[in-house]
């Protein structure tokens, strides 16, 4: 994996059709391709995805498209772990309990319920979005940590990107020449509820910097200076605010009084 992700991230012309691994040792380009791999660990089941579609990195697609619906009918969200991932058990426990705290969304280990999560390990981070009903994975693989699993239980949840929203011209500008060839549709704007809450350039939904890169270079730039884009170590207070409005956390809102 680590040969095609190279082969993939450093080429000589980014925007030449037949683009090959640049011209470097190969330890060298293996440690920058393992680099990468630690660093947007988000981006990697697309990158090596050879049996479901991906998309924006981390972003399983479903095959029905009347399957989806953004929020779970629940704010109890079963959970199982899949024996392979059991020694991650402390880091999906301790994301789960990080989404809790602020929210009232809340996971149980699965008894008998047919709509679950299964948190199951993978090459990358990666999610539905959404409830999608039965067996639901959430993909775990070995460069993804707390904060990382935090952000896929979102995606889970129903949130999409951050940067996908309509309104980020106003807070970032996308670097296209420095994307990876055919990953450019990873940054395309999408429709969605925000909520009426701000753009959050440090969500933990929000891409980093280099994302897809295909040289090195910034794939996005703030417009202003700003610390923390693509942080992967906690929901943020707009974070918050988001699961607590689509899952009508404050009674005020589900009972229609707001």
């Amino acid at each position: 994996m680590l040969l095609l992700l190279a082969a993939l991230l450093f080429c000589d012309d980014p925007q030449h059709a037949e683009c090959v691994p640049l011209r470097e040792s190969g330890r060298d380009w293996l440690v920058r391709a393992q680099s990468y791999m630690t660093s947007d660990p988000e981006t990697v089941e697309e990158l090596t995805a050879d049996d479901m579609t991906v998309l924006e990195g981390d972003l399983v697609l479903s095959t029905d498209r009347n399957a989806v619906n953004n929020r779970w009918p629940t704010s109890s969200i079963p959970y199982a772990i899949d024996a392979t991932l059991e020694g991650r058990t402390n880091d999906i426990e301790a994301a789960m309990a990080m989404v809790s705290e602020e929210t009232c969304l809340t996971f149980h280990l699965r008894t008998s319920e047919p709509d679950y999560l299964l948190f199951q390990t993978s090459k990358g981070c990666a999610s539905y979005v959404g409830f999608i009903g039965g067996k639901q994975p959430v993909f775990v693989g070995p460069q993804c940590r707390v904060g990382n699993i935090i952000h896929e239980i979102l995606h889970a949840a129903g949130f999409h990107h951050e940067h996908t929203r309509q309104d980020r011209e106003k807070f970032i500008s996308i670097q296209t020449g420095n994307i990876m060839q055919g990953m450019e549709k990873n940054f395309n704007k999408r429709s969605g509820a925000t909520f009426e809450l701000p753009y959050d350039i440090t969500s933990i939904l929000h891409y980093g910097s280099h994302f897809f890169s295909v040289n090195g270079q910034p794939t996005i730039v703030p417009n202003e200076s700003v610390k923390g884009m693509g942080q992967r170590r906690k929901m943020t207070p707009l974070d918050v605010a988001k699961v607590r409005q689509l899952y009508k956390c404050d009674p005020a809102e589900a009972d229609g009084s707001r």
